[in-house]
Order: C-alpha cells, then structure tokens, then sequence
C-alpha cells in the first residue's frame, strides 16, 4: 500500500520528466503524453477515494523517509491523505485533464507549445506535493514549485513588455507567502521542538498542551499562516496580483488563477485549522479580512471592461467568503465552495473568447440599457464614491508600491556607503571579518558575541537591496546576491550548534549557482553588445540554452528545491532562537529581496520584447 501511495504522488513528477524529452515539433506526442499522465491519475483517484472510503476512511499517514538529521533537526518527507486530500485530489486532476485536453488545440502550433505542456506537468507535479504533504517541510517543496511555475506560464508570451512584468509582479507577492511558510516552520520548530507532522497537529490534547503556555506565539504563528494562504489565495492585502496574472494564455489562467493555484491558501488553512481553531481573536480576524475581501472583490468585478479581470475578482470575491467559512469551522461547506467556484471559473475562463465574440456582436447590434440594480438605492454620493474607488480596484496595487516596494528600493538606491566604488571592498572586509571574529569566537565576551548575528544579518541584507536597486551591471547584483547568502550563513554561525557542515548544506548550491550564472553572463558578453538591468533583452530569442541554464542557476540561488540550500534555508531557522526575533525578520526579509534580485535579473536580461530590431516587437502597453 505504502509503495502504491508512494507512486501516485509520484506519477506527474515521472510525466513531467518524461516529457522535457520529446522534441518540441512532436505536438501529439507531447500532449498525448500529458493526457494519459493526467487522466491515469484522475483514474486513480477514483480507484483509491472509492476503497478508502470502503475501509472506513481514516486519515492516512505515511513518513516516507528523511533527508538530513541533526541533532533535533530532521528534515523528513512525509505524506498525508484525509478527506480534504481527497476533494482537492478529485478536483485538481479532473480540471487538469480537461484543460490539458482543451489545450492541445487552443495552443496548435504556438511556438510555446511544449513550454506549455512542460510547465503545465510541473504545475501539477507541484500541486500534488502541497495536497499529499504530510509536513510543512514537504509542502513547502510543493509550495515552491507552484510559484516558479506560474511565473513562467504567466510570463508565457515572453516576447511581450506586460506579461513578463506582471510575472515579476506575482512573483513578488508569491514570495512574500514563500518566507511566511518559512517563519510558520521556525516558530514550530520552537514550539513542538521537532518538525511537526500534520498527523499530529489532530492530537488536540498535544496541541493545547504546548500553546497553554505559548499562547502568544501561536497567534504569531497563525498571522504568518493567514499572510502565506492570502498572498497565494490573493486576499487582503494581496489582492492586487490576481488580475495581472491573467497575461498568460486562457488554458493557464483558468488552472491557476480561476480554480486550482487561487484555492491553495484555503487548503493550507484547512490543514492548519488545529493549530489555530482556539484562538478566537485570529478567527474574527480571518471572518472580518474574508468578508472585506468578498466585498472589494464583488465590487471590483462588477466594473471590468476585461473578462478576464472581472472572472479574477469574482474569484477573489468568493474565495474570501471561503476563508469566512473556514473561520467559522464550516469545513464541509468550505470544500464544497471551493469545489464550486473552481468548476465555474475554469468554465468561465474557457469559453470567455466566444463570449467576448459574442458580446461584441450583441453591442453592436442589440445593445440594450442596463436594468436597474440594486447600488441605485443607494446615496448618490455613495454609489459614486464606491464606484470610483471599484474603477481604481482600490488603489490596492499603488498601495503595496507605495509602502513596500518603492521604500525598498528607495532605500537599496540612496545607500550612499553602498556606491559600487567601494561595495566589493566593504563586502569582502564584512566576509573576512566574519571568518575571523568566528574564529577567535570562544575568546570573545559573549556579550559581544550575542549582538553579532543581527550585526552581519543587517550588514547582508544593504547587501540584498543593492542588489534588487541596482540597475546596470548585471555581474555585480548577481554577486551581491550571492554575498548576502554568505553573510547570512555567517550571521547564524554565531548561534550555536551551527557548524561547517550545516554551511555546506546552504552554500553548497548558492555557490555552484553562482559560478554557472557568471558564466553564462560572461558568455553573453562576449557575443553581445547589450546587456545590464536598464531594460528587457530578450536575449532567450537567440540564446535559449544559455536562458534555460541561467533560469536554472537562479532557482539555485533562490533556495528552489534543487539543490541542498533549499534544507539548508530550513536549517538555517532552526538555529535562529524564539527570542531572535530581529534577527528571523531581517533574515526573511533577505530572503524575499534575494529571490525577487534573482528573478528580475533573469527576467530583464532573458525575457522581454528583444532588443534588436530585425526581429519582431510587440508594441508595449502599460
């Protein structure tokens, strides 16, 4: 039975491999192939929910293996299988299946066409992990899947100035809920003192037992799982995204932004629901930030002149009402919504090119005034005030500029120490300096020893926001990059416990990256005139092995699941104590900034309207 389970989660995983294989000219083999993997592990899932419900239908949980042991730390896979696996297994391969079917023709003869199909596997692959995961270490691996998974289908049309900025855009609030999931694992490492398997997050005896005494933390910890399933799900404050994600093809807006990727916060906070169903001022948090999600949400769409944005916040809109459900401990109703909305959306967002076809024909020919509605008892000054502040979408993108991005960048700008005059001399003296006082660590007062980490943390993280400010020299972000991760791992040395070989384990990948990065900078270069951060490039037109390969090295540098730095993430947090506060922040903080350096830096260089002017250009639009 083990090893049956074993494979279902791995089935996609193997079709996605497979598919990298087939040669992008081999349309229907390539779909075929997609096809067959999908629909065998829709079949599946119909076989194994049908037995299982047979046997009684008990949660399931299978600890397959671990990865690395230290001391308390063990990094394990663990999977899971109740009965909220079994709705999002059902729904997530039936929609599948039927957008890979209506893909196969909607995409005939797109130059992306085995892009498509290759990410679209990877997707699911993702996908499968998160609803299987009996951990947060595992779902964490597929968490990060589905965000580089929908930067790459929204950035899809890769030779346009607006989707390949809006996919910068997504990634960045994606990123945010990334480091959330982070802190979620740090706190719990501090609360359970091992990494907790959802399995016994239902023992409410044990639960009680630790936040009795903990009460403040487990609030802490609920906050940081609310910010990653909003940033995911698009509600309050992360609304915004929704929209801008819909610049990729019909095909990937309906899997991901209308029914499977927008539902995932939900299921996280299905899954967490033991670790905060007693803490009733972060349910009337989550009922009260749902509800306004459902209102600005509701009224946003009704205003759209694009039907795509209109379906994106009516799915906003009801996911909100989702999370209201599920802060009142309505699961079953919650799974059934959830079930609902994404049916309807994928079918909105399929057939919305024949409406719009449609529509236009019936403006032109049978135009009729709309009926009154139900805004217009409303005060005039009300209904006009709501309707312009519907038309603006709430400012809510200008906002999150506003006060979070423009800051930061601000702030990585005007770093006058920072001038690269003097940068590489100040980061080498602050490496060097590092490795010395870590030497001579035990002759030194603790006292002084105590402040370092937070002093080389900040120290790393001028490093990060040079990096994500700079806008020219490509070599130089992509190595300040690269710094910052060095100066992180020597800012948690200090702590103990934290030795040489745990700093194999995160640098090992950063620096493997980083030397393929340079490289493949280097030979752009010399087969280039233009290349820096000014502008979009497009050098994948003519380079594509040498944009694959970079894409892959950012991945690395990212602390993607491919190399030994995404553990060496976790176990960095697990050295960080409860009551290093500063320290957990402005190491998350890097974090966020690295990974948005890293992609933008591919984004800019690779993706984008090309620079040369013998090929086609796409006119740009803001």
């Amino acid at each position: 039975m083990t090893l049956l389970f074993i494979t279902i989660v791995c089935w996609p995983i193997l079709g996605f491999i497979a598919s990298l294989f087939i040669p992008k000219n081999k349309e229907n083999t390539l779909s075929n192939l997609a096809f067959v993997t999908l629909l065998i592990h829709l079949s599946a899932a119909l076989i194994w929910i049908v037995f299982w419900l047979i046997q009684g239908g008990k949660p399931i949980n299978i600890r397959e293996f671990s990865i690395y042991k230290a001391n308390h730390y063990d990094f394990f896979i663990d999977f899971y299988f109740d009965k909220i696996t079994a709705v999002y297994w059902l729904l997530g391969s039936l929609i599948t299946t039927i957008i890979t079917r209506y893909s196969r023709y909607y995409l005939h003869r797109e130059e992306g066409y085995k892009r498509f199909f290759n990410t679209l596997l990877f997707f699911y692959s993702g996908y499968s992990i998160i609803i299987f995961s009996g951990n947060f270490e595992t779902l964490f691996i597929g968490w990060e899947i589905l965000g580089i998974s929908s930067f790459l289908l929204i950035a899809f049309y890769r030779d346009r100035y607006l989707p390949v900025k809006n996919a910068v855009k997504v990634f960045s609030i994606y990123r945010i809920g990334d480091v959330g999931l982070i802190l979620v694992m740090w706190l719990s490492h501090h609360i359970w003192d091992e990494n907790i398997s959802f399995d016994k997050l239902y023992s409410a005896q044990l639960v009680h037992a630790h936040f009795k005494e903990m009460s403040s933390l487990g609030l802490v910890v609920s906050i940081m799982v609310y910010i990653t399933a909003a940033a995911k799900s698009a509600q309050l404050p992360f609304s915004s995204w929704l929209p801008r994600a819909m610049e990729g093809p019909t095909p990937s807006s309906a899997i991901f932004y209308g029914s499977l990727s927008v539902h995932i916060g939900a299921f996280l906070l299905l899954r967490t629901f033991p670790f905060w169903e007693n803490q009733f001022g972060f349910r009337v948090f989550l009922v009260l930030t749902g509800l306004a999600s459902a209102a600005i949400g509701t009224m946003v769409s009704r205003v759209q002149s694009s039907i795509k944005s209109q379906v994106a916040y009516a799915s906003m809109g009801q996911i909100g009402l989702i999370f209201v459900e599920i802060g009142l401990g309505l699961h079953v109703l919650a799974l059934i919504h959830i079930a609902g909305n994404a049916f309807l959306r994928t079918y909105q967002l399929l057939i919305s090119p024949s409406v719009v076809s449609y529509r236009i024909k019936e403006q032109l020919y049978a135009l009729k005034l709309r009926s009154k509605t139900f805004e217009d008892r409303w005060p005039k000054k009300l209904e006009n005030t709501l309707y312009l502040l519907s038309l603006k979408e709430w400012n809510l993108d200008s906002l999150m500029y506003h006060y979070m991005w423009n800051p930061i960048k601000k702030i990585g700008a005007k770093w006058f120490i920072f001038n690269f005059k003097y940068l590489f001399v100040i980061a080498g003296f602050t490496v060097f300096g590092g490795l010395v006082l870590l030497y001579f660590q035990k002759s030194l007062s603790p006292k002084f020893v105590h402040e370092f980490p937070i002093i080389f943390a900040l120290l790393g993280a001028f490093m990060a926001l040079k990096a994500f400010s700079e806008r020219d020299s490509v070599r130089k972000s992509w190595t300040l990059i690269m710094l910052n991760h060095v100066t992180i791992a020597i800012a948690i040395s200090f702590n103990e416990h934290f030795d040489a070989y745990h700093n194999l384990w995160y640098l090992s990948g950063i620096m493997v990256s980083w030397v393929i990065g340079i490289g493949v900078v280097n030979y752009l270069r010399k087969r280039e005139n233009w290349i820096s951060l000014t502008r979009f490039f497009g050098h994948s037109y003519e380079h594509p092995k040498a944009a694959l390969l970079f894409l892959m090295a950012c991945l690395g540098l990212a602390g993607f699941p491919i190399t030994p730095t995404f553990i060496g993430e976790d176990l960095i947090f697990s050295h960080i104590h409860a009551d290093q506060i500063g320290l957990a922040v402005i190491v998350s903080f890097s974090l966020i900034i690295n990974g948005l350096a890293t992609l933008r830096i591919y984004a800019r260089v690779f993706l984008g309207p090309h620079i040369k002017n013998y090929h086609g250009v796409s006119k740009r639009s803001f």
